[in-house]
């Protein structure tokens, strides 16, 4: 049965005008109230019937749109940035980058400043818990990027099908003992990937050793590669790609090669994935794409067309290159390293 209005203001124990107006007029509302009753009817997958038109929060034609990003040095909030600017000018709206260095402090500093000077905010992995990034936000309309939270417009890349093919790739290679090198504690993306590549080894039968917490930065994949040869893993999937690319110079400053006896695959597909030695086999995911939309949603709150908020899930895909291979036995030397890790494991 088709939920209706009077559905929604049942669940979120309001009364009928009140739901009425976070969809006719969402500036008559409390922040918390307004979230509580566009999450619900996102829950119950309520859409108005008919189009409705709020006020506009500002001229969506001009509006000024601030973009916040944790690492704009890496090379995939790049592309997503650009992409960003490039649909804001499409639609002669001003786009302004924020970076917050991965810092949560500086993130809600930098959020509390931007919902003031900005008509609306795309945030993108935010290192916030996503309900506080909103807190944050209050009335200033938001779209979140990787960072999944009911009643608020978001834009995921799922990376369910890149992480299946990507393990399946690696048994069908031979390989039975892979590793995960971790991104930091607070990235949900690396929560979720997590998740993912525990199903995923374990319905293909194999072995999985998962790293510590690193830094999202070729410096991080350096310091973990020594940890990746301990564990006696012949395949490691790292975080993204530049802790994919510090994992492959980590190795082969121990002696390792890759991919005769270490195969390596990233997440994101930056460019530099394709032209390392040896190219990087990585997931792609649609970053492009996911600044393009990230406005379009945006611009149509700004716009004042406020609709049920949608989680838009983009598709990744296994893109393989030359650092992946058949499983092959390490050398001695390596492979007594990796025993002894082994054995302080398991407490002989």
């Amino acid at each position: 049965m088709t939920p209706t209005l009077t559905d929604v203001a049942k669940r979120a124990n309001v009364a009928l005008s009140t739901a009425s107006r976070a969809f006719s007029d969402p500036n008559r509302l409390g922040p918390q109230t307004l979230r509580k009753v566009l999450t619900v009817a996102q829950e119950l997958g309520y859409e108005p019937p008919v189009a409705r038109t709020a006020e506009p929060t500002a001229d969506a034609g001009t509006a000024t749109v601030a973009v916040v990003v944790p690492d704009i040095a890496n090379p995939v909030f790049g592309a997503f940035v650009k992409a960003a600017q490039g649909a804001g000018w499409r639609r002669g709206q001003t786009v302004v980058l924020a970076d917050t260095d991965f810092d949560p402090d500086h993130e809600r500093e930098v959020l509390a400043h931007l919902r003031e000077q900005a008509d609306g905010l795309i945030v993108c992995s935010p290192r916030l818990d996503g309900e506080e990034v909103l807190d944050i936000c209050g009335r200033t309309p938001a779209v979140l990027v990787n960072r999944e939270t009911p009643g608020a417009d978001c834009v995921l890349a799922d990376a369910t099908q890149g992480m299946r093919q990507a393990v399946e790739y690696l048994a069908a290679l031979g390989h039975r003992h892979i590793g995960y090198v971790q991104g930091m504690q607070r990235s949900w993306s690396n929560a979720q990937r997590v998740e993912l590549i525990r199903a995923e080894s374990e319905r293909a039968g194999l072995e999985l050793t998962l790293l510590g917490w690193q830094s999202e930065t070729v410096a991080g994949g350096t310091a973990a590669a020594a940890g990746v040869l301990a564990s006696g893993a012949s395949a490691v999937i790292a975080h993204n790609d530049l802790v994919a690319l510090g994992v492959v110079s980590g190795a082969r400053a121990l002696g390792v090669s890759v991919p005769e006896e270490l195969s390596v695959i990233g997440v994101d597909d930056i460019p530099f994935a394709e032209v390392s030695q040896p190219s990087l086999t990585s997931i792609a995911v649609p970053m492009v794409r996911a600044g393009a939309l990230a406005l379009e949603l945006l611009g149509k709150v700004i716009g004042g067309e406020r609709q049920t908020p949608r989680t838009l899930r983009l598709p990744t895909q296994l893109i393989v290159r030359g650092s992946t291979g058949a499983a092959r036995t390490r050398p001695d030397g390596h492979g007594a390293v990796a025993g002894r890790a082994k054995a302080e494991r398991s407490g002989s």
